[in-house]
């Protein structure tokens, strides 16, 4: 089954709502649509809600959204308290006003935090900085996370892979490598792939040398300390991971070698441009990133997003959220 309508079925009857702060935005308004169309996720637009009820009449739809006005919204006062006590004395209760009246982000992930929605989308006018910066400091990392990272799902046809970190940590360490891979089979389960774990390098089992190497190296010998009931295995070559002859000839007896369903590139430098590669040339559908690691799922578009990316990514954060 194409893994977005397996999400679909596992979604029926859970309700699930995510809330979409660009509620204004047309290629928001499409994915809306099609959400009450084709699933049981609750859409929860901000804006104005005579505006966006006026578009959604006319595209058919008159029910199974909502929509929360932030200028006139009976809560406010109740989320500006939960904001200053939060972020712990950080900003005074004037400032968290200013916050929640101007960004709607900021409104939206209180909204996760306070538990009147389930998860969050934004990104298709806001920068990843934006997005994750109220994730970050209002909802935070699970307990033993030390950070988020960003993982891609690819497919193409029945193929699905997951290709981590290509958004958020520019140049992890080992200990960071580590816990980006263990995150990673984490969110490769919730897409029903099974997790065969390469850390990618320019080199196989010492095939190349250098002090980015050696890190590859060490966050695979801390990946399997941390998990050892996972399929991990490196430093493996992009070709010795993927391919079985491959991998045969430059790592004969590996359990991942040439059969490699998860990614973990070394750089988000590496990263993003493997999984821009696999997507222009390769014909891979890039959906993400999926941010790991978090309390609660909230996740980034690209300001390039089409709706149907919209779609896929809010999907995937209600499933994120089920399983959480």
């Amino acid at each position: 089954m194409e893994v977005f309508e397996s999400l679909k079925t596992n979604l029926v009857g859970k309700n699930v709502r995510i809330v979409l702060p660009e509620g204004k935005e047309p290629r928001i308004l499409q994915a809306t649509k099609r959400l009450v169309k084709e699933t049981d996720v609750i859409p929860v637009l901000l804006g104005n809600p005579e505006k966006i009820k006026i578009y959604l009449e006319i595209e058919g739809i008159t029910e199974g959204y909502e929509v929360i006005d932030p200028d006139h919204y009976a809560k406010f006062d109740e989320m500006v308290a939960a904001l200053v006590e939060r972020r712990n004395g950080k900003i005074s209760e004037e400032e968290a006003v200013r916050l929640l009246r101007e960004d709607v982000n900021y409104f939206g992930v209180m909204l996760v935090y306070m538990g009147l929605v389930d998860g969050m989308v934004s990104g298709a006018l806001h920068s990843t900085a934006a997005t994750v910066r109220p994730a970050l400091q209002i909802i935070k990392t699970r307990p033993n996370v030390t950070r988020t990272s960003g993982a891609f799902l690819m497919t193409r046809g029945s193929e699905r892979y997951l290709f981590g970190d290509c958004a958020i940590n520019i140049n992890p360490d080992a200990d960071a490598l580590a816990e980006i891979a263990i995150n990673s089979a984490i969110t490769a389960k919730m897409f029903g792939i099974e997790p065969k774990i390469a850390m990618l390098s320019y080199s196989t089992k010492g095939s190349g040398f250098g002090e980015n190497v050696d890190k590859v190296v060490a966050a695979t010998q801390r990946a399997h300390e941390l998990r050892p009931d996972l399929e991990i295995d490196g430093e493996l070559q992009f070709d010795a991971a993927f391919h079985p002859e491959t991998a045969a000839l430059k790592a004969p007896g590996s359990k991942v070698a040439g059969q490699a369903t998860v990614f973990i590139f070394p750089s988000i430098e590496a990263g993003n441009i493997g999984y821009k590669i696999a997507e222009r040339l390769g014909g891979f559908s890039a959906v993400g990133p999926v941010l790991q690691g978090l309390n609660k799922p909230v996740n980034d578009l690209s300001r390039g997003c089409n709706a149907d990316d919209v779609y896929k990514l809010t999907l995937i954060t209600a499933a994120q959220a089920v399983h959480q």
